[in-house]
This record gives C-alpha cells, structure tokens and sequence, in this order.
C-alpha cells in the first residue's frame, strides 16, 4: 500500500476499504465466490463445498453477490428447472484482493502457529 500523505488521501483509503468491506465483507462472500471459481454450482453443492454455511445465509449472501454484479444466477426451465450459479467478468477485479488475502493469511496462520510452538516449548 502506498504511503498516505494527506488528510484527503487518508480519508478516501478510509471511504474505499469501508465500501469494499461493505461489498465483500464478512465470513461468507469471498468463500461463496472462490467455491465458484472451480465453475458453476447449483445451491446444494454451494453449501456442501462451503463448510458450515446455513441454507439461510448461503441465499441471502448470494442474493447480495448478485445485486453487486460478481455472480450470475442461470435458470434452466427443461425437465425440471435447475437454477446454477457463476461468477461474472466483474468477479475477476477481486483476482488481486483473494490473492493478497490467501497469502495474508497463510503467513498470518504459521507465524501464530511458530510463536505457539515456541511458547509450549518456553
């Protein structure tokens, strides 16, 4: 991240995390759209791949994924209608941001995990 220099610059690097958040924040959508990028899914196999998500939750995050443009919800009316779920072109903008987080958070997990295994030691 670059340095923050003004009280202008603070306050729009303040402004943007605080939308991002607001559109990919919380413990599910960044899991629903990395499930998503194995290609697309129907709701049953969303919830199987995402341990832990409630059928609840897994629709209501998927509603707001759609809303914001990262998700397309497809309907097929043949036999019986089958509702699948993709990723849009727009999802690909957050190629950076899940590579950062995934790394982030792998060194994050084994630094915790070194400074536990020393402390055990200790």
């Amino acid at each position: 991240m670059r340095q923050i220099h003004s009280k202008e610059e603070c306050t729009r690097a303040l402004t943007g995390i605080g939308d991002a958040l607001y559109v990919i924040g919380g413990k599910w959508k960044l899991r629903v759209i990395i499930a998503l990028k194995g290609g697309n899914k129907r709701f049953n196999e969303l919830q199987r791949t995402i341990t832990g998500i409630s059928a609840r939750v897994l629709s209501h995050e998927l509603k707001e994924l759609e809303m914001n443009g990262f998700i397309k919800r497809n309907i097929y009316t043949e036999a019986a209608i089958v509702v699948e779920y993709e990723l849009t072109e727009y999802s690909n903008s957050l190629g950076g941001v899940l590579s950062a987080l995934s790394e982030w958070g792998i060194m994050h997990r084994e630094k915790i995990r070194k400074e536990r295994s020393v402390a055990e030691v200790v």
